[in-house]
């Protein structure tokens, strides 16, 4: 039942009466124990005299403290029931201070009584102590019904509220990445995991440079998927060569022959020639039909044009690619493709058009795409022909290195790197001053290798991307439909702008929306929103408090707020991490979301790069080899064109073919 204003101005008149009691029998004591000063001041009258006198009969002095004692018990029991405005500055330690002040100096005045004073002095000073032991005990006891015992927290960040339960499980199978964290949890630190361990379902690792996104996470990827009792096959494509590259040599090194059959490590890099393999990204065993050569034409020509991009289906666009692909698909046929490699298409690319065009007529598969160059050239139309292949050929010209030609025309190793006969660790080198060179190159590799792994009744295989919006490569598919085939997909980027700037808008999202683990470093603006949104809200403790004239109040309630805020994100440490984590339906995780810091014991991590031993040298190359190589391969695109050219002219039936003009 709540109180009437009549009940709190009764209980007020109750407290207060009790408060006078206190006061009379503190006056009282020193009436009676200070009676020869109260007769020298002539305070004293027959009334007071008959009333002391009835008043000693009830035991009253008995004994010197008693009616102090009793005057304090009164005192008390009037503070109990006081209701005073909440201060925000009051707190139990100055309250307790003032209590224990006026009960020393309370009960501490009998010592003057022993003063050798004279007795109206002695009592002034007996009197004056006792009234202010007794004015603070009444101060501090006032103060204790308005201290604010709820108080708002200093958390000024929000730092506690933020905190979640998150996994603190092993949670181990075969594909699972497994990483040691530390989180707070209600003000503690508690130790925990994160458990990748469905990353079939695709990876997104992200975070600005310097976030610990390589460090923290990527070498534990690479480690642990060599690591496994099964190992991986794997295509590790490192940005900043030989960073990953050295890691992933070195635990295959150490965990060889855990693989069922022979296995091998290979590099590819255009930068040191003698620790780099050689691959035939056109290798024809994997190019089986026109849409492959269309593929890798679209992807060449889009890594070193990346406006393109954006222009796909425009008609000098579609053009430049048709005629790329029906050169490498030419090659691909033309005796069951010998010199099916980028270096002889490029080569091939740069005959003249009588003689290209002649030689070309000669393979029907590909008349549909020579069709509109063909009638261009010869209604002498060059300026539409040139616009149509110039582009194309400007773009793939800086490709025409003899270095890039060495590496390019080899074949030290087969594209098919998870086949269960011979388990393949590629590692692919960039290098950021040649990002566009090397990058269209390198995109080609992956897209060709993508096309080839991603079927079934094959050895798991760990697609590591450091870095991928530099390539011009796809994953929706392989992140799609990967899955069921064993295909891990661990792709790094510095946030989804870049994506988007690279691939569009559209791809971009879609990417980032397909994969089923995401785990972010800092990043800001909509990398951040969108990792808060995913995460999601909890349940947080709001407290607030209301000051006004008469009154202070507090309220506590419960709000659904953002687990982890984009500013939050935005202003994370090296080393700190956020995001989430899919399951399957075996192992099941409970908290799946997670803010927390990854434990790399960087002693074991040194100790052990100090052991590691450096990429091996695949063979001496001199520059008179790479120059040799670079002028037969161009001889060898003139004996084509020259021994086709011949053959037509001793046949009747072909001579008809050749391009006279």
């Amino acid at each position: 039942m709540s109180e009437t204003g009549e009940n709190e101005q009764a209980l007020r008149k109750i407290l207060d009466m009790t408060r006078l009691i206190s006061i009379v029998l503190l006056i009282l004591h020193c009436y009676y124990y200070l009676y020869t000063a109260f007769q020298s001041w002539q305070l004293i009258t027959a009334f007071t005299d008959r009333l002391l006198a009835n008043i000693l009969k009830t035991g009253l002095y008995s004994f010197f403290h008693k009616s102090k004692l009793l005057a304090l018990c009164f005192l008390a029991i009037s503070l109990f029931g006081t209701k005073g405005k909440k201060s925000e500055t009051l707190t139990m330690r100055k309250a307790l201070l003032h209590i224990f002040a006026g009960l020393l100096i309370y009960f501490g005045s009998y010592f003057l009584l022993f003063l050798k004073w004279e007795s109206t002095s002695i009592a002034a000073a007996y009197i004056l102590a006792n009234a202010t032991g007794f004015i603070l005990m009444i101060t501090g006891g006032t103060w204790f019904s308005r201290i604010i015992k709820e108080r708002l927290t200093d958390d000024i960040f929000n730092e506690e509220n933020e905190t979640f339960p998150q996994e603190v499980r092993l949670i181990e199978n075969e594909f699972s990445i497994n990483l040691p964290t530390l989180f707070n949890y209600k003000g503690k630190k508690v130790k925990g995991y994160i458990n990748v361990i469905s990353p079939q379902r695709g990876v997104i690792v992200q975070g600005s440079a310097g976030s610990g996104k390589t460090a923290f996470f990527l070498r534990h990827v690479v480690t642990q998927c060599l690591g496994k009792s099964s190992p991986f096959s794997a295509l590790v494509y490192d940005f900043k060569f030989p960073d990953l590259s050295l890691i992933a040599f070195n635990h295959w090194l150490k965990n060889k022959h855990k693989y069922q059959r022979k296995s091998d490590c290979y590099f590819i890099n255009f930068d040191d020639l003698s620790r780099t393999h050689r691959g035939n990204v056109f290798d024809p065993k994997g190019m089986t039909d026109l849409t492959d050569a269309s593929e890798s034409a679209r992807t060449i020509l889009l890594g070193l044009n990346k406006e393109w991009s954006r222009k796909q289906g425009d008609f000098f666009v579609e053009s430049g690619i048709n005629f790329v692909t029906a050169i490498i698909w030419f090659l691909r046929k033309y005796q069951d493709g010998k010199y099916c490699t980028l270096p002889h298409a490029l080569e091939l690319l740069q005959v003249g058009y009588d003689e290209l065009f002649s030689v070309m007529r000669l393979e029907p598969t590909i008349s549909a795409l020579l069709s509109p160059f063909l009638k261009a050239y010869e209604a002498d139309v060059m300026e539409q022909l040139e616009g149509q292949i110039a582009s194309a050929k400007i773009a793939l010209a800086r490709l025409t290195s003899p270095q890039l030609y060495y590496v390019l025309s080899g074949d030290d190793f087969s594209l098919d790197i998870n086949n269960p006969e011979h388990p393949v660790v590629l590692c692919m080198g960039n290098n950021p001053q040649k990002i566009m060179t090397y990058g269209a190159v390198l995109s080609l590799y992956a897209n060709r290798i993508l096309k080839i792994i991603n079927q079934k009744n094959k050895v798991k295989c760990a697609l590591i991307f450091d870095e991928w919006p530099t390539l011009n490569l796809d994953l929706n598919t392989v992140v799609s439909t990967g899955r069921q085939n064993g295909v891990s997909t661990f792709i790094g980027l510095q946030e989804v702008a870049q994506v988007r700037k690279e691939y569009g808008k559209e791809s971009a999202d879609v990417i980032v929306n397909m994969v089923g683990n995401i785990i972010s470093g800092q990043v800001s603006g909509d990398s951040a929103k969108q990792l808060s949104e995913r995460i999601g809200k909890i349940n947080q403790d709001r407290t607030s408090m209301s000051i006004n004239r008469t009154d202070t109040s507090l309220s506590k309630s419960k709000q659904l707020e953002y687990a982890v805020p984009a500013s939050k994100i935005s202003s994370l440490s090296s080393g700190e991490f956020v995001g989430m984590v899919a399951d399957t339906p075996q192992q099941k995780i409970e908290y799946k979301a997670f803010h927390c810091e990854i434990v790399n014991d960087f002693d074991v991590i040194n100790q052990e790069e100090a052991a590691y031993k450096p990429i091996p040298v695949i063979r001496q190359v001199t520059q008179a080899m790479i120059d040799e190589n670079f002028m037969r391969i161009k001889q060898e695109v003139q004996d084509i064109v020259a021994s086709e050219i011949e053959r037509m002219l001793a046949d009747p039936e072909l001579e008809g073919l050749i391009i006279k003009k």
